[in-house]
């Protein structure tokens, strides 16, 4: 450890950064590992069992493809954020926004402060750009609320490719719209209970997304979102209208596979960490 300390401030690198590295690296390399040991092995299973319905495997099929392994993280608390997944992509690890831009392709003026991103003016955007996700996103909204009141506390949204909005809102005992409260799936979807924390504790959403696919110009197949906030599942495998639209109807426009992740400006103050995404490979 005192080796990996001088080499982190020589290299003008925070310890626990690279300390998060480290165990980053451990993890990948130990799930690498267990996957190589896995294939080694003859895998046990039956080639007399029936074909699977509509694909080319058995049932218990030994020469069907293994998963890969992947290190599980580890559960966030108030007091600290937990590990991501060995296989996630971290966006924000409240070091830096280096994997973040304003819409002008420049770092943004958001501050990080204590490991925490504080929203600063102007909507941001990841760098990367994604389609098929798991996302996790960990928030904390004002304690300071004054006389505001509905949308006016703790506003803000996350972006999935910068069109599909799931709401950020102080809604702990603050009544307004159904399909405008956090968990909800702006101004189409409430959530399917309100599961808000306080003002000035953490919250976290956990969403997985499959984005719409389009062929010739037209949609053949639309969003679908599951989402858990705070643990607690909101939306289950809701179908998407559109684009996320203000007192209008959403609608869909044809649009590239992929897109960036955004987190919204709503002028409130609000605070994130730990924030991470596993792009998905689904079977079409």
């Amino acid at each position: 450890l005192h080796e990996r300390q001088m080499k982190a401030r020589i290299a003008g690198i925070s310890v626990e950064k690279a300390l998060r590295y480290c165990f980053a690296a451990l993890f990948s390399a130990a799930a690498f590992c267990a996957s190589a040991a896995d294939q080694s092995q003859p895998i046990p299973g039956f080639t007399d069992t029936p074909f699977l319905p509509g694909n080319k495997w058995r049932v218990h099929d030994p020469a069907r493809p293994q998963p890969p392994v992947v290190a599980p993280g580890t559960a966030s608390s108030q007091e600290r954020p937990g590990r991501p997944p060995s296989d996630a992509i971290v966006l924000f690890d409240g070091t830096d926004l280096s994997q973040w831009r304003d819409r002008d392709g420049r770092t943004p003026p958001w501050r990080v402060e204590n490991g925490e991103l504080t929203v600063g003016k102007g909507t941001i955007y990841s760098r990367q750009e994604f389609g098929d996700v798991q996302l996790h996103v960990e928030f904390c909204t004002p304690t300071d609320v004054g006389t505001n009141t509905s949308q006016a506390r703790g506003n803000s949204g996350v972006f999935l490719m910068d069109r599909y909005e799931f709401q950020i809102l102080d809604s702990y005992e603050n009544p307004t719209y159904a399909d405008g409260m956090v968990g909800a799936i702006y101004g189409q979807y409430p959530p399917l209970v309100n599961a808000a924390r306080p003002p000035g504790e953490w919250q976290t959403y956990d969403i997985v997304f499959i984005a719409p696919r389009f062929e010739d110009g037209k949609l053949k197949s639309p969003a679908y979102a599951t989402v858990f906030l705070n643990g607690v599942l909101v939306q289950h495998h809701a179908e998407i209208l559109g684009s996320t639209q203000h007192r209008r109807l959403a609608s869909y426009t044809p649009h590239p596979p992929t897109g960036p992740i955004s987190l919204q400006d709503h002028g409130t103050p609000n605070r994130f960490r730990n924030i991470w995404v596993r792009p998905l490979k689904l079977e079409e």
